[in-house]
């Protein structure tokens, strides 16, 4: 279990590395990355807050397009399954060539690594960077601090590390702490809008409607919204013929206000368009207690 795993990691002997990344390009995703000199009080600050951070998680699920978890959960997938490897790759070995040594490789920097190495095992410990990483930022604020009961000004440049991590790389696996910054730094958005338009292009999809520019624009770029898309290409319910009967001949009782014409084709409009993604993703449930339920992310139950 990745979790185990990282629980076990020796992380208060682990020696640490902070990695700083930039996105160079998004087709194809592509980071640079830098290694900064870190003071040994910063680097115990950076391991509490992992420690504290794990210890807040209690149960892992595993991922899905639309799979959600909460303060005290986490999401794992296979690190095979994503573009983690564009960040271990970068920061295998801090070389005084990789080493940052210029305030501007720091500013604007899309994440940071926290490389935590320990009895040969490494672990990754990865934060979306805050707005005290943007130059336009820095340079439209002043900062100030208090002491001896004065407010003073600080020209001394500060970024943010934060207390939270959004996810962690352990071994072959991505233990997830925050779902939406780890598809952010990922471009998981940029890859759904792409899945999404070559579900259009499927003639079994776009031959279930009579019209799909109204679902078009209904999902648009809502990143939510393209999730679910990607999640029906996925699911695939719409190539199943029985589904589809089903779904035609139980309208009413799962209730469903989707029209369909005389060829069996859906008939989108944008007062039905919620209705049919739930249809599509199988998202209405009926309990024993013949109660309607609409849920985000269904599990089958074995």
């Amino acid at each position: 279990m990745p979790l185990a795993t990282l629980k076990a990691f020796d992380i208060q002997n682990a020696t640490v590395s902070l990695w700083v990344f930039k996105r160079a390009s998004f087709k194809p995703l592509k980071f640079s990355a830098r290694w900064v000199q870190t003071s040994e009080g910063l680097d115990n600050s950076l391991k509490q807050s992992i420690v504290t951070v794990l210890g807040g998680i209690t149960e892992t699920h595993d991922y899905s397009l639309l799979a959600q978890n909460n303060e005290a959960s986490a999401l794992t997938m296979g690190s095979n399954e994503t573009n983690v490897n564009l960040i271990t790759e970068k920061s295998q070995d801090e070389t005084q060539g990789k080493k940052l040594t210029r305030l501007k490789d720091l500013e604007n920097s899309t994440f940071y690594a926290i490389k935590l190495v320990a009895n040969d095992s490494v672990i990754y410990a990865v934060k979306k960077t805050d707005d005290s990483w943007k130059t336009k930022n820095t340079r439209s604020i002043v900062t100030a601090f208090f002491a001896d009961e004065e407010l003073t000004l600080d020209e001394t440049p500060g970024f943010n590390l934060s207390r939270y991590v959004d996810f962690f790389i352990v071994e072959d696996h991505v233990v997830i702490a925050s779902k939406s910054s780890f598809e952010s730094i990922l471009s998981y958005k940029e890859a759904h809008k792409e899945d999404f338009l070559a579900l259009q292009q499927e003639e079994e999809f776009s031959t279930a409607f009579t019209d799909m520019n109204p679902l078009i624009q209904h999902i648009g770029d809502n990143k939510i919204q393209l999730r679910r898309a990607c999640a029906i290409k996925a699911k695939g319910h719409y190539k199943d013929a029985a589904f589809m009967a089903s779904l035609r001949n139980n309208l009413a009782e799962f209730g469903f206000a989707i029209q369909f014409d005389a060829e069996g084709r859906i008939i989108p409009t944008p007062e039905t368009c919620h209705d049919i993604i739930r249809a599509l993703l199988d998202h209405r449930l009926i309990s024993h207690t013949h109660r309607l339920y609409d849920v985000e992310n269904a599990a089958v139950v074995n």
